[in-house]
């Protein structure tokens, strides 16, 4: 996405949307060159082997070719075998079923910011949750390299992962077209306050993924895309317009997914989870947004708990042999990676310009082999330094 406007364009509003703007730069194809690392494209959107991302030689040219699909391509890649253990996959699945049955247990209703409500069933702050009600299944499954390697490419290190599980009953109607957060959840007059440079900032804030947890045949409505859309400038205050919206009716396309793929995409591309029309398939996805160090997340996460919950697995698995990046992957999922804001009276910077983050302090103890009870209090002395 261009970091610089039309001259003079230093604010946006709806009369900047021009449909004939947008259909010019979404109508283009995409070809394999530039991108070495795909094994194809499909509906104009980018393909890639999971087990070929893992083992390729070269990481910064496979993190440099995902930043340029993201941005300046079609603005989403689709990984098939993102997941490669569906045994994995099947366990934090069960888990989120559990989580669903509790929560209607309760008489508890989660909403859809882009669909009717009832027509999903969702489970907000799933990575917490998942966390405390099975800490192996947790670590197992964000232990993913792929997950790792399209993060740190998007946003580069201290990234903070939420999740989010969707699941569209048969016959559940899909989301209306939109662009997703940060400025996608702000109305248009919301929006437009904002100057024209922030909507170019906020798609590097976060990266979206969904990964499947279930066949997603086509019929039963993985996610719509309109590939390049994302680099439409105006696109957060003309996504909710009538023209541009029957556009994307016309023109999206629509990947089918198995077991274990994943789709990362730009959160500025109009996009939007389709309608179920099977009679028996219950679509199943987690919800991944990963925010950059430098931005807001959506959700709330407990990330002491989390790393708590967390920290016994991490000891078993390195005493069995798991590599340092397996045990990297799960403590950048789990604990905060950013040591600000902080209280730099009661929190000052050690051996440099800032103190240590959540993250820092897990992997000291790993490496030192604190015991559970002791991680537990340098997390909660940590988190009371940083208090006001």
């Amino acid at each position: 996405m261009s970091v610089t406007s039309a001259p003079g364009r230093a604010w946006l509003t709806e009369q900047d949307c021009d449909l004939d703007a947008f259909r010019a730069l979404v109508t283009r194809t995409t070809g394999l060159a530039g991108h070495p690392h795909a094994d194809s494209v499909t509906e104009g959107v980018l393909v890639y082997d999971g087990e070929r991302l893992r083992t390729a030689a070269d990481r910064d040219a496979v993190r440099a070719e995902l930043v340029r699909a993201l941005a300046d391509g079609p603005g989403i890649v689709v990984v098939r075998g993102a997941f490669p253990d569906l045994a994995v996959v099947d366990r934090v699945t069960a888990v989120f079923e559990a989580l669903i049955a509790e929560q209607r247990a309760s008489g508890a209703a989660a909403g859809d910011h882009f669909a009717a409500p009832g027509a999903n069933d969702r489970v907000w702050n799933a990575l917490e949750k998942t966390a405390l009600y099975d800490p192996a299944a947790f670590a197992d499954y964000y232990a993913s390299e792929v997950l790792a390697l399209v993060s740190t490419a998007w946003l580069g290190p201290g990234y903070q992962v939420t999740s989010q599980v969707n699941v569209v009953n048969p016959g559940g109607a899909g989301q209306s077209p939109h662009r997703d957060y940060h400025l996608g959840f702000l109305g248009n007059a919301a929006a437009a306050a904002y100057p024209a440079h922030v909507h170019r900032l906020s798609p590097v804030l976060t990266l979206q993924g969904a990964v499947a947890h279930c066949d997603m045949p086509v019929e039963s409505g993985p996610t719509l895309y309109l590939p390049y859309s994302q680099l439409y400038e105006p696109g957060y205050l003309a996504w909710r317009l009538p023209e541009f919206r029957a556009y994307f009716d016309a023109h999206h396309v629509q990947l089918p997914l198995a077991k274990g793929d994943a789709a990362f995409f730009n959160p500025a591309l109009f996009h939007a989870a389709g309608t179920n029309r099977t009679a028996d398939v219950r679509r199943t996805a987690n919800l991944l947004q990963v925010s950059s160090a430098f931005g807001r997340a959506m959700e709330t996460v407990d990330r002491e708990a989390v790393a708590n919950a967390v920290f016994p697995v991490l000891l078993r698995r390195r005493a069995e042999g798991a590599s340092g990046a397996w045990l990297d992957n799960v403590i950048a999922a789990s604990a905060e990676g950013y040591p600000f804001p902080t209280n730099l009276d009661s929190d000052p910077p050690v051996d440099g310009l800032a103190p240590p983050a959540q993250a820092d302090v897990v992997r000291r103890a790993l490496d030192e082999g604190w015991t559970p009870g002791r991680l537990r209090a340098e997390l909660r002395a940590g988190a009371e330094r940083r208090e006001s």
